[in-house]
């Protein structure tokens, strides 16, 4: 299995599964390549604890420094907020340690359920092909289907930690794995992951585009004459640009209509932190205390 990967120093997320065992296996003898494993405890299982000894372990014997942070969510915490607490501490490894980038073990399956869970949730364009490398992450295995991961822990003797939450159909994710790709085909597979491959340059070319003319106030006259559906995804397009993302169909849609609605002066949250201020004029992101 052949990845590849830039000379530099890279924080690595490990999650003591099997995804990751195996890309940590990989780069450890990458020419060049220095690394921090970086281990998330969510604080959602009883026995997530297991999973830190485990890569501490894994780091030790490999020779890699490893740090790690405990969180508190509950066994009730969604998905976002699990990955968003993943990401600040990964985030924080990164400039404590002064990586140049996060690596992590999303792989091509990975790809085919993001792909199917946005659209579920109404994410429009943009859903198709989110999960890419990006601006400080880079995802080296998204060309790799879980079957090949699999393979290769098997022939290479590795060792890993199964987590019990990737059975529970409550997880929308595990909902889309077990209930709805496991049904598919392979070549319907291969027609989404096509789709989703296509949709990047044009999304990349379009959100250039919006971000060049989007301004922290839009012009209200302008935005309600737009066609409901475009008014929407300039309403996105509008939140990434200055870094609001943790959004759903049903907030673009109550954004999208309050902003043609509203009355002159009406704020509305849009989500913890942010609010969009509505005048007869114009329409502004406004910060609000978190």
């Amino acid at each position: 299995m052949k990845i590849e990967l830039k000379r530099g120093r890279y924080v690595v997320a490990v999650s003591g599964g099997v995804d990751s065992v195996v890309l940590l296996d990989l780069l450890r003898l990458h020419p060049g390549v220095r690394i921090t494993v970086a281990h998330y405890d969510h604080g959602i299982r009883s026995d997530s604890g297991a999973d830190r000894q485990f890569v501490g372990a894994l780091a030790r014997r490999y020779g890699l420094p490893f740090v790690y942070d405990t969180g508190h969510l509950g066994a009730r915490s969604s998905e976002a907020q699990a990955r968003k607490a993943r990401y600040d501490f990964l985030r924080r490894t990164v400039k404590a340690t002064g990586a140049d980038a996060i690596v992590t073990a999303h792989h091509q399956d990975d790809v085919l359920e993001t792909a199917v869970i946005n659209l579920l949730r109404g994410t429009g364009r943009k859903g198709l092909s989110s999960l890419t490398s990006g601006k400080g992450i880079i995802r080296p295995l998204l060309h790799v289907p879980k079957s090949e991961i699999l393979d290769y822990a098997k022939r290479h003797g590795l060792e890993w930690r199964e987590d019990s939450t990737n059975r529970d159909a409550n997880y929308l994710r595990n909902h889309v794995r077990h209930n709805m790709l496991a049904n598919w085909s392979p070549a319907d597979k291969q027609k989404l992951l096509a789709v989703s491959k296509n949709m990047q340059p044009v999304n990349a070319e379009l959100d250039a585009l919006l971000a060049a003319n989007l301004q922290v106030k839009l012009n209200r006259y302008w935005f309600i004459q737009l066609p409901h559906d475009v008014a929407r995804e300039i309403m996105a397009a509008w939140l990434r640009k200055y870094d609001i993302g943790d959004f759903d169909h049903w907030t673009i849609e109550r954004l999208t209509v309050a902003a043609k609605t509203a009355s002159n002066g009406k704020a509305i949250d849009v989500v913890k932190g942010h609010s969009l201020q509505v005048t007869k004029e114009n329409l502004a992101l406004i910060m609000t205390e978190r």
